[in-house]
């Protein structure tokens, strides 16, 4: 026989989940669901290798015994590797030249365009930055070309005038026609940047400095470079990573000059020759974790202090 069991009549009905509760609740997933992608690539593509990278330094490949854990060996025999430095001081020069001259550049660039007085500003604007848009592999054998003693346009000159005048190739010149090739590749997408800054400055501000009277040459000093601290402090940053990872223009070249450009010229080439010419692959590990560390150490600085020297 069934029965039905009443309930007593003081007997409270099970509290429901509230609504705002469970919208909070589905509020949460929200978020993951719209971030979960980014942190997927971001530990797939940086989280992991880096993991990796580490992991691969730690070890070396003995004559006996194979590969084995060597705890910071590899580190010691870097700090003490004169190839390493010697390549780093290479790129640490080529970063305290070639970067100032470039956001200069720049700056004047960026400066021209928005004065309004610069007759064809957009062909100007597009044509500044059309270097940009040339892939650095293009760049390079294009000012490759134009290097070459006996072809292009230096042999050409040197030809004209019967002396050796320029020699992009010689071991005094070689940083400096590299540096040549990187600014006119990156001069447009930092000209971009402070440009960029420079338009949402408040009209405001002009017309308050125009009525106390002053010139071009004090507004662009008093209120356009103020306006451009922080986008200084992000192209710096940038061109300091720029420089530390140089690569592709001296691997292109070297084969233009092999004599004045080796396989340890700057210290990414350096891990790459280490990894796919020489196999080993925990020192090239061991030369990227240093070279990252550095440069995530001096942008970190360069950053703290823009950041202070615009917030005072």
């Amino acid at each position: 026989m069934t029965t039905l069991e009443a309930r007593a009549p003081g007997a409270a009905a099970a509290p429901a989940t509230p609504p705002r509760r469970r919208t909070k609740q589905r509020g949460r997933w929200t978020g993951w669901m719209f971030v979960g992608p980014f942190v997927v690539v971001l530990v797939a593509m940086l989280v992991v290798p880096i993991g990796y990278a580490l992991w691969l330094s730690l070890f070396r490949d003995q004559l006996i015994g194979g590969n084995q854990f060597v705890w910071f060996a590899n580190y010691v025999q870097l700090f003490q590797d004169a190839k390493f430095w010697t390549g780093f001081g290479r790129v640490a020069l080529f970063l305290v030249v070639q970067v100032p001259i470039m956001l200069v550049v720049a700056l004047v660039a960026a400066l021209a365009l928005d004065s309004a007085r610069l007759w064809a500003s957009s062909f100007f604007r597009i044509a500044i930055f059309l270097p940009y848009a040339v892939p650095g592999v293009v760049a390079a054998l294009i000012w490759g070309f134009i290097y070459g003693n006996q072809f292009g346009l230096t042999g050409s000159i040197n030809s004209a005038l019967g002396i050796d005048l320029l020699q992009p190739f010689s071991p005094d010149w070689v940083l400096a026609s590299i540096g040549n090739i990187v600014t006119w590749e990156f001069v447009g997408y930092n000209m971009l940047i402070f440009y960029a800054a420079l338009r949402v400055v408040p009209t405001e501000l002009y017309e308050a400095a125009e009525i106390d009277g002053a010139g071009p040459l004090r507004t662009v000093w008093s209120i356009k470079i103020p306006a451009l601290r922080g986008s200084i402090v992000i192209a710096t940053i940038f061109s300091i990573i720029g420089s530390f990872q140089l690569f592709n223009e001296p691997n292109l070249l070297k084969t233009l000059a092999p004599n004045v450009i080796g396989s340890a010229f700057t210290p990414n080439m350096y891990a790459y020759s280490l990894s796919f010419s020489g196999q080993q692959f925990n020192y090239s590990a061991t030369v990227a974790i240093v070279m990252g560390v550095i440069t995530a150490v001096i942008a970190y600085i360069v950053q703290v202090r823009g950041t202070r020297a615009e917030n005072r």
